[in-house]
């Protein structure tokens, strides 16, 4: 019995046939699949990698999915210039092999950072960023000094540019701006995310030469711009999504050496790390970035939650590179973020140690600010434990500079180690603005003079150091004072340009009042009243703090209702004319900055913060 029925054996005999001959016979199709691997999420600007790299792959057609056209090869290498959701297809003679989904997503700037950078300022994301920054400064220095400022610094007129045009923008506002330095180049480097590469290298090269810079391509993909002034030549380049502009430090350039700093110099060359202003090595380090770059920092990750977020962030690293055989400094590093509203610029910052700054010790506060007159116009804090002071002063234990400065008093008959014992850690400052006195003078002189009163206070442990001292220095000048003795110390008066001066010197306070009487004005607890108005622990004790208040002097000015000696309607002219000059001048209103001790560390805080009336910016939206 056959094996198969008769009407079977022709099916049989071809498929035998096909078998034999099919895929393997000349001339038939191979079937042909590509991996591509699983939808993922890549960064913007950062080459795409498909494909077989092995020698004698199957060349595809291969279609991005973004608009750009498609190329022939084995394997693709394709760098996506903007986020969104692509579909890459490979194709072999017309049909599809292979696909995969790619979500693009912008690049983070931290990542388009060597992981070494020691300092950097960037703005994370232009949108939502740029322009408060851009019109907070439009209100601060007025429209037009503003955009000729920025538009002067390097990539800034792109990213300016990029406020108008929009989408028809080469800059990618999804991205950042930043300046950064690494320790193997004398410079700084500015970078920006963009989104055509070769477009926005041609707007910076053109806006570069029309203000008179040399720029030559370098036949690589870069250009090199030779400064108008003919100083270093800077780099033009991009890489990954971002532009980089590579710019040398050459302050220091033309500087003549000091008779025995050649010596010095090339002495210290081998011992000295290799820092140079070749524009190269900056281009080298980001050519050769891989990995997350300086986002994963981990000093930077330790710092980051420590502040709050804002509009810009400023990190650096190790301060400063020490010496051989040098004991290290305590400081780690420093980050801060800057944040911006319309009329309010606010700083938060946070410097990390690997040991209690200040020795940890206790600092008094200032008895100053506890009582005084209410409504300063400027003031001034050092609140820190004895010793740090007497360094400021006169340098640490043992340094050249604090033995030379003990000898030198000695030398006058002055004991300086005992000075620095009397010295209790604080000092504060003062200023008052004298309304009635400036305007009567302006009236009557037609011109203006300040008028005011400037008090100085530090507290002490001991009067005699210090008089001995002023005795001393006192002694034998041409200056005109009177001293009057009073219960464990003395007052020294006298003139000083038509102002009277007056030191007061106790066994816990020396005071220094110069200017007009404070007397009629209300007291109060000074330092409380700043802490309300600018928030937080400014002028408390352990901290050190600075501030100026526009506002208030304004405040004065306008509250005068008559003077002795000047008519109302003279007064009235007065005020308008002062009020118009000071609001032409600065729209400023307050300003302030604030050190303190903190776990791991130190804190520091700012703000600045305009008139509400001021004049407002072009709005770049």
């Amino acid at each position: 019995m056959p094996l198969f029925p008769r009407s079977f054996r022709p099916f049989v005999a071809l498929l035998l046939l096909m078998v034999a001959v099919g895929p393997w016979a000349s001339g038939c199709r191979r079937v042909v699949r590509a991996d591509l691997g699983a939808d993922r999420t890549v960064e913007a600007g950062v080459p795409v990698e498909l494909g077989s790299g092995e020698a004698g792959a199957q060349a595809l057609t291969w279609e991005p999915g973004d608009g750009t056209p498609a190329s022939q090869g084995a394997r693709l290498s394709h760098a996506f210039a903007r986020v969104g959701t692509y579909t890459v297809r490979a194709l072999h003679e017309g049909q599809e092999v292979g696909r995969v989904r790619l979500t693009v997503v912008p690049r983070p700037l931290l990542r388009a950072v060597p992981s070494d950078a020691r300092s950097l300022l960037w703005v994370p994301r232009l949108q939502g960023n740029v322009e408060p920054l851009v019109d907070f400064y439009e209100r601060l220095v007025g429209p037009d000094e503003a955009e000729q400022a920025l538009r002067e610094a390097p990539l800034v007129s792109l990213v300016l540019s990029s406020l108008t045009n929009g989408s028809s923008s080469v800059v990618d506002p999804e991205e950042g701006f930043g300046l950064f330095m690494v320790p193997a180049f004398d410079g700084v480097v500015a970078l920006l995310g963009v989104t055509e590469p070769d477009a926005a290298l041609a707007a910076v090269a053109k806006e570069l030469e029309g203000v008179g810079h040399e720029v030559t391509p370098t036949g690589d993909g870069a250009m090199r711009v030779t400064p108008l002034d003919s100083s270093e030549a800077m780099l033009l380049f991009v890489d990954r999504g971002y532009l980089y502009l590579a710019i040398p430090d050459s302050a220091d350039a033309d500087a003549e050496p000091e008779a025995g700093e050649t010596l010095e110099v090339l002495a210290l060359a081998e011992e000295a790390p290799a820092v140079v202003g070749d524009v190269e090595v900056a281009r080298r380090a980001v050519k050769g970035l891989s990995g997350p770059g300086l986002s994963e920092a981990a000093l930077l990750t330790e710092l980051r939650p420590k502040v709050a977020e804002g509009n810009v962030y400023v990190y650096s690293g190790a301060l400063r590179r020490e010496e051989e055989g040098e004991e290290a400094g305590p400081v780690r590093g420093f980050f801060a973020s800057v944040t911006v509203l319309p009329e309010r610029l606010s700083l938060d910052g946070f410097l990390s140690s690997t040991r209690p700054l200040l020795q940890g010790a206790d600092a008094p506060a200032s008895a100053l600010l506890l009582d005084s007159a209410l409504g300063p116009v400027a003031a001034a804090q050092l609140s820190v434990p004895p010793e740090e002071l007497a360094k400021l002063v006169f340098g640490a234990p043992g340094s050249p500079h604090r033995e030379r400065t003990v000898e030198r008093w000695r030398a006058r008959g002055l004991d300086a180690e005992a000075l620095l014992k009397a010295l209790r850690g604080d000092v504060a400052m003062l200023v008052y603005f004298d309304a009635p006195a400036f305007l009567r003078n302006f009236v009557q002189k037609q011109r203006p003079e300040p008028k005011g009163t400037l008090l100085i206070d530090a507290g002490l442990t001991s009067a005699e150091p210090v008089m001995r001292l002023l005795d001393a220095r006192l002694e034998g000048t041409s200056l005109r004072y009177s001293t009057e003795k009073i219960p464990g110390g003395k007052v020294y008066r006298t003139l000083l340009q038509g102002y009277p001066i007056e030191l007061k010197v106790g066994p816990e306070r020396a005071t220094l009042v110069a200017g007009e009487s404070l007397d009629g004005r209300p007291r109060g607890d000074v330092g409380r009243a700043l802490r309300e108005q600018l928030g937080g622990e400014a002028f408390g004790a352990g901290h050190m703090s600075v501030m100026a208040d526009l506002g208030q002097l304004r405040a004065d000015l306008d509250a005068q209702r008559s003077v002795p000696g000047v008519s109302p309607e003279r007064l009235a002219s007065a005020q308008a004319l002062i009020k118009a000059v000071l609001e032409g001048f600065t729209p400023l209103d307050s300003a302030f900055l604030d050190f303190s001790l903190a776990e791991g560390g130190a804190r520091l805080k700012g703000e600045l913060r305009l008139r509400e009336d001021t004049r407002t910016g072009r709005g770049w939206r």
